[in-house]
């Protein structure tokens, strides 16, 4: 974490107020964060600034935590939520030994940073449609020497990899088209319609990557979604009926809930 920026205590409290009026649930925690990493006053000026419009605070500060990471996130991308540290949890737990890992609708490309870190030495491959997207995601997995794709699902990576796959996490947009309204405006606006909009049921994406992962994962290799409740019936039978034995994880407390398909 940088070094808290010289701003006066008394400039804190009008950080605080600013982001309070502009709606900022958390703006203590906000105020914070802008004030440890803007370098000067005026840095910390504009990034409130552009908080109070309603961009995301991730986008505002340049980075967004997870899993213990710093990950880029640029305007535009997708940005990380927490919840989605659970699929991240679940994959390290059901294959820990796995040593080809894909992470697909990568946005940021957190996950599959977050997976390279926990499994040491493996061979990531991250993809996703959106080349604002694939730029990001380029510098977060530099480190775990990762290679990024753009194009759609599948298409965009090496045919190598199929039968390969020990890992397939796919955290592909699962919002029906008719509730993108109701997204909180700083999603709705300030992330790509492409990275939410999943379709009339929200499962349109997340079907096509069941009717696929069957062909690129290995024997016992295994593919997660993160779906919402509602949802995780049909996501399971989508699973079920490309040959996959399907499973359900659910944190109560991170509201998450992720299928995982497994290949015979």
């Amino acid at each position: 974490m940088p070094s808290v920026s010289p701003v006066p205590p008394s400039s804190r409290g009008s950080v605080v107020a600013a982001l309070r009026t502009a709606g900022c649930v958390f703006a203590e925690d906000e105020a914070e964060l802008i004030l440890a990493t803007a370098r000067t006053p005026a840095e910390a000026a504009a990034m409130v600034e552009r908080r109070a419009a309603g961009l995301p605070l991730e986008v505002v500060v340049g980075w967004a935590e997870f899993r213990g990471l710093r990950i880029t996130v640029d305007p535009g991308v997708f940005v990380p939520r927490r919840r989605t540290e659970f699929l991240v949890e679940q994959a390290l737990a059901r294959a820990p030994g796995a040593g080809v890992v894909v992470d697909l609708c990568c946005g940021s490309g957190a996950v599959g940073a977050a997976l390279a870190a926990g499994l040491g030495s493996v061979e990531l491959h991250a993809a996703d449609i959106d080349p604002v997207a694939v730029r990001c995601a380029r510098g977060n997995i530099a480190a775990a020497g990762g290679h990024v794709h753009q194009g759609d699902l599948f298409e965009a990576l090496p045919v190598d990899l199929r039968g390969r796959v020990g890992i397939l996490a796919a955290n592909v947009p699962y919002v029906p088209s008719d509730e993108i309204g109701l997204l909180p405006p700083e999603a709705r606006t300030h992330e790509p319609l492409v990275a939410l909009d999943g379709g009339v049921d929200g499962l349109d994406v997340l079907r096509r990557v069941a009717a696929e992962a069957p062909r690129w994962l290995a024997s016992g290799g295994c593919v997660l979604v993160e779906t919402s409740r509602q949802q995780t019936p049909t996501a399971l039978e989508a699973f079920e009926r490309n040959g996959l034995t399907a499973h359900l994880a659910v944190s109560d407390e991170l509201y998450a809930h992720v299928v995982i398909g497994v290949a015979p």
